[in-house]
């Protein structure tokens, strides 16, 4: 266990749900990264199971309450499980939620170029709101706050897009959030070395998905060893957590390395909640009345029960 009063992972598939929020504290600036919540819609045949659902909701309010301390805001990019939305499913954060503050953040981008029509309209959504208060960041410094230019969101040239990355100088330490980068560019890996980080957070790579090719779990792993070889704390989670894959692999490359490479829970000092993971064994270890979702989604009914 490793943890930096500093910094505040609040949400990702380690503790409960998708996504890669953190807060960081740097000097007076309070800075929330990626602010936005999901739960995988369907998996395996399954909407979430109602303990998920809890937990999502506390995320949820987590990012609410930093929200309202917040000076600065970034979104990476502007997939559903990293920023609020305008047209939000029942499990993600909705922009009708946020605090009144909100509008008023100083708020740090990756830049529109390449989005397709519904990313664009999600940034468009957040720019109706933030107006001038909404600053293409890609490349700029500012304060403690250095962002860099378009990342590969997992292969280059994916047709997820791209992220931007966030280095934060914390005075003793450097923290970087890396966002979806997943491990699958070697080039991206070069650029975060360069950057000589303390403290990284990032998502591993996505080894639920059983078409991803033999090369690329082997790069990914080359690129996990030499980016832990680099960074005195390297943090992997989001993707990588979201089967039981993932604590496997981390411990593998925890040996290989020599030193443990963290999940979030891990690193917060907190039990690890693998629920995508277990969700199949969670219906069947916690069974869920057939009608459950649609009356939650109605307001009719409570996941607090199965906390």
């Amino acid at each position: 266990m490793f943890m930096n009063k500093s910094i505040e992972i609040i949400g990702t598939e380690s503790l409960g749900v998708r996504g890669l929020s953190c807060f960081v504290k740097a000097g007076k600036r309070r800075i929330l990264i990626d602010p936005g919540v999901a739960l995988g819609y369907i998996r395996h045949g399954l909407l979430p199971h109602p303990l998920q659902v809890a937990e999502g909701e506390r995320v949820r309010q987590r990012i609410i309450e930093a929200l309202e301390s917040a000076t600065d805001l970034v979104f990476s990019h502007f997939h559903g499980d990293h920023v609020p939305l305008q047209k939000a499913n029942p499990y993600q954060l909705a922009i009708r939620h946020l605090p009144k503050n909100f509008q008023n953040l100083c708020c740090w981008s990756k830049s529109w170029d390449s989005l397709g029509e519904r990313m664009k309209q999600r940034a468009q959504d957040l720019k109706a709101l933030l107006g001038p208060n909404l600053h293409i960041a890609e490349g700029l410094t500012d304060g403690p706050m250095t962002f860099s230019k378009a990342m590969p969101h997992g292969v280059k040239g994916s047709k997820l897009g791209t992220v931007m990355m966030t280095r934060i100088d914390l005075g003793d330490k450097v923290f970087l959030h890396a966002s979806d980068i997943q491990l699958l560019d070697s080039a991206t890996i070069d650029f975060i070395i360069d950057w000589q980080a303390d403290i990284a957070l990032a998502s591993g790579p996505p080894l639920y998905i059983e078409t991803l090719p033999d090369e690329l779990r082997r790069l990914a792993w080359e690129n996990g060893l030499r980016l832990a070889r680099n960074v005195d704390i390297l943090i992997l989670d989001h993707h990588l957590m979201r089967d039981q894959q993932g604590p496997a692999w981390l411990e593998a490359l925890s040996v290989k390395v020599g030193k443990q490479v963290y999940c979030a829970a891990d690193f917060m000092g907190k039990k690890r909640l693998l629920l995508e993971a277990e969700r199949t064994k969670l219906y069947e270890t916690m069974p869920v009345p057939t009608n459950w979702h649609e009356l939650y989604t109605k307001g009719l009914i409570s996941a607090d029960v199965y906390l």
